[in-house]
């Protein structure tokens, strides 16, 4: 049987190339794509692939929230990070998220496939261009990680990158199927949670702890 794979990035050049050169791998096959963590999710729920490459910085849902709930959802399904991020903290945020595997985009696409079939073996694959950086991060951090981590929910943690992201109150609600009233009550937590005072400083907290990508 063939791996199926879904591919996660919110820039369809980077979709449309790796495509034809998975499919070109006997053993390999593209299930299907997803421009944004909470396609990726909806992907992963309709599709049952083996493995998800997906990049960190996406809209609406970011990869490392994707991974999370995605392994959270579907243990079996392999997620492999592929991002121009190559900061240690980031790489080591997958990791904890529940990536098997984690490369940059610089990379060859040998080692991808390399990649994906050492993670459908259950094991981990990190390149060797990001593993010094992200075992020092490791070694420095601190046991109780970081503060979003260890203080904001899941829904927290997606409505925090959402207000982020500039979207107002009507349209979170809207995505995430809630009332607006329900949106900012859990503004006003996180706000409390976090100790900020302003959007301003959510947005400013949000990419400082990579929990959005603002270009």
């Amino acid at each position: 049987m063939k791996i199926k794979i879904i591919l996660a990035d919110d820039h369809a050049i980077i979709r449309e190339g790796l495509k034809p050169l998975i499919e070109k791998e006997p053993d390999m096959l593209v299930a299907g794509e997803a421009e944004n963590g909470r396609e990726t999710l909806q992907q992963v729920r309709a599709l049952s692939p083996d493995v998800v490459i997906m990049d960190i910085s996406m809209p609406d849902l970011n990869g490392i929230e994707a991974t999370r709930h995605i392994r959270q959802e579907f243990p079996g399904c392999k997620v492999i990070g592929l991002s121009v991020h190559t900061d240690n903290q980031y790489v080591a945020e997958m990791i904890r998220a529940g990536a098997s595997g984690y490369l940059p985009k610089s990379c060859a696409f040998k080692e991808l496939a390399t990649a994906i079939r050492t993670v459908t073996q259950n094991k981990t694959y990190l390149s060797p261009k990001v593993i010094d950086s992200v075992v020092a991060y490791l070694q420095k951090s601190t046991p109780g990680g970081d503060a979003a981590d260890a203080v904001l929910t899941p829904r927290e943690r997606e409505v925090l990158q959402l207000l982020a992201e500039g979207r107002s109150t009507k349209d979170i609600s809207a995505l995430l199927c809630v009332s607006e009233r329900t949106i900012e009550a859990h503004r006003k937590n996180i706000m409390t949670k976090l100790n900020l005072r302003s959007v301003a400083e959510l947005t400013r907290y949000a990419i400082a702890k990579g929990l959005t990508f603002l270009e």
